[in-house]
């Protein structure tokens, strides 16, 4: 093996990190302190939603957001085959029901055509929630997808935790990811691989304050305190959770926060470097398509291959890579092919998501990375491809 493998993704933890969080174990408070206001306040500002809400992970926030919009049993979300598991199972913890839609085979988003179509199947359900994905970094087409899910009495709810720092212009306005400005709420994952890293986390934007409200209260056993009564009296309308986000990794959050326009850049510059390394490589290898409104901060680097073409599986080169001290990833296996959904509503036919998952894979991309290291990752794909 050529020296250390390089991950997929990794964090960045520094020292003046270490520090916010020593500081944090050192003040009154280890779990909901004034370091969680401080740092949902930092967050709504650095993405331009008015209220942001801090919860214990990715998963949660989906979680959360349908709590929010009070999704029922027996309703409809619409999610995208290509995503994690999260994105449709936040639909089934309610009780409703997942229509998967399909994808850009090229891209790997959901598209308004691939939405359009998996409305066919909504079937006369009430469908409540349409959940586009930001993969990779890469943003949705926001506008039209919003249209549509509006036109259909639906809440659209961006799944964001690729996509922090990535911008967008549709027309002549620039956006940012997390705004709110298309949607009901945004959600995001701290997960050390994401952007910033907390460890674990999440958090969900919005601009709607009634919302805001209900995920505070969602995310604390659904109590309330109600105004005017002693100070130990609290209530419970319904059954929220515990998905508090404690201050300790709030205080990390904060500090990472901070290096957000330094991490952006870096990962800019490094898919940049990937872009040009990787072009003589066409056509067996290809960048995922990147659409013309986004200008993403890439959370992955997914290229794809036509592994045929190169006379070789998938899985030799993975381990053929890993040899030459390369990690990579897939991102993702169609949601609709998982054992639980496939039994509970049969084989689906959705030609993007697995044109899209036969061809995927994702290559080292983090801040920490060296400038050569694209070189060597580059030139590991040529050997292993024999380009």
């Amino acid at each position: 093996m050529a020296g250390p493998v390089l991950p997929y993704g990794r964090q960045t933890i520094e020292d003046d990190d270490i520090s916010a969080v020593v500081e944090a174990l050192k003040a009154d408070f280890l779990t909901t302190g004034p370091t969680v206001e401080a740092f949902e306040t930092a967050f709504a500002e650095t993405v331009g939603a008015r209220h942001a809400v801090a919860c214990a992970n990715g998963t949660a926030a989906l979680h959360l957001a349908m709590l929010a919009l009070n999704v029922q049993p027996g309703e409809v979300v619409i999610a995208p085959s290509i995503t994690f598991l999260a994105t449709a199972n936040c639909a089934r913890y309610v009780g409703a029901e997942v229509v998967f839609a399909d994808v850009d085979p090229l891209s790997g988003l959901m598209t308004p055509e691939t939405l359009a179509e998996s409305l066919t199947r909504v079937d006369g359900r009430r469908l409540r929630a349409v959940l586009p994905v930001h993969l990779r970094g890469d943003t949705v087409n926001l506008p039209e997808l919003a249209a549509i899910a509006g036109q259909s009495g639906a809440a659209l709810v961006e799944d964001a935790p690729h996509a922090l720092g990535s911008t967008m212009t549709y027309g002549n306005v620039a956006e940012r990811v997390g705004d709110a400005r298309h949607s009901a709420m945004a959600t995001f994952s701290f997960h050390p691989v994401k952007t910033i890293a907390t460890g674990e986390g999440g958090m969900v934007t919005t601009n709607d304050a009634d919302l805001a409200d209900r995920l505070r209260i969602m995310r604390s056993h659904g109590m309330t305190r109600p105004a005017g009564a002693e100070p130990w009296v609290y209530e419970m309308a319904e059954p929220g959770f515990n998905y508090r986000l404690p201050d300790i990794l709030c205080a990390l959050g904060l500090s990472q926060l901070k290096k957000l326009p330094r991490f952006a850049a870096r990962r800019r510059s490094l898919a940049k470097a990937y872009e040009t390394s990787l072009a003589p490589l066409a056509p067996v290898v290809r960048i995922a398509e990147r659409p013309v409104w986004s200008d993403p901060v890439l959370h992955l680097m997914c290229v794809l291959i036509d592994f045929e073409a190169a006379g070789t599986t998938r899985r030799a080169v993975v381990d053929a890579l890993r040899e030459r001290g390369v990690g990579t990833q897939v991102h993702y296996i169609p949601v609709h092919t998982q054992p639980y959904y496939r039994e509970r509503y049969g084989e689906l036919d959705l030609p993007g998501a697995q044109a899209w998952y036969d061809r995927c894979l994702s290559l080292p991309l983090y801040p920490g990375m060296a400038d050569e290291d694209v070189g060597r990752v580059v030139e590991a794909m040529r050997a292993v491809l024999g380009l």
